[in-house]
């Protein structure tokens, strides 16, 4: 079992900065594959950004590409994401996810598809224009 808890949610103002963290505990050492997925009222679950341990590769969904940059310390166990230039349109609830993948295209395929094995509570993100 793995288990995911968020923090560093809020509310901002357009233009604005947050920074999302994750504490991972539990067996995760399989679940390569670990990403941010958010979600907002009457819209689709989307996949954020993911982190391959395996090799310390990076995806990001195209409309936080250059914003927005996911991270991880091996050390404390966690994963972040720092979010800059933040939009109205990013927010949501964000939620921390992990799963295991065999391969880098398939760690992007899980967040193309916001497909993970496990997830947290979520932390609520707000961006007022």
């Amino acid at each position: 079992q793995v288990q995911l808890v968020e923090s560093g949610g809020g509310s901002v103002q357009a233009g604005g900065s947050l920074r999302l963290s994750c504490a991972v505990s539990g067996y995760w050492s399989e679940n390569n594959c670990m990403g941010w997925v958010r979600q907002a009222p009457g819209k689709e679950r989307e996949g954020v950004a993911v982190f391959f341990i395996t090799g310390g590769r990076t995806n990001y969904t195209d409309s936080v590409k250059g914003r927005f940059s996911i991270s991880r310390d091996r050390d404390q166990n966690t994963l972040y994401l720092q979010m800059d230039s933040l939009e109205p349109e990013d927010s949501g609830l964000y939620y921390c996810a992990a799963g295991s993948s065999g391969s880098w295209y398939h760690c992007i395929v899980r967040r193309n598809e916001a497909d993970f094995s496990y997830r947290g509570q979520g932390t609520q993100v707000t961006v007022s224009s």
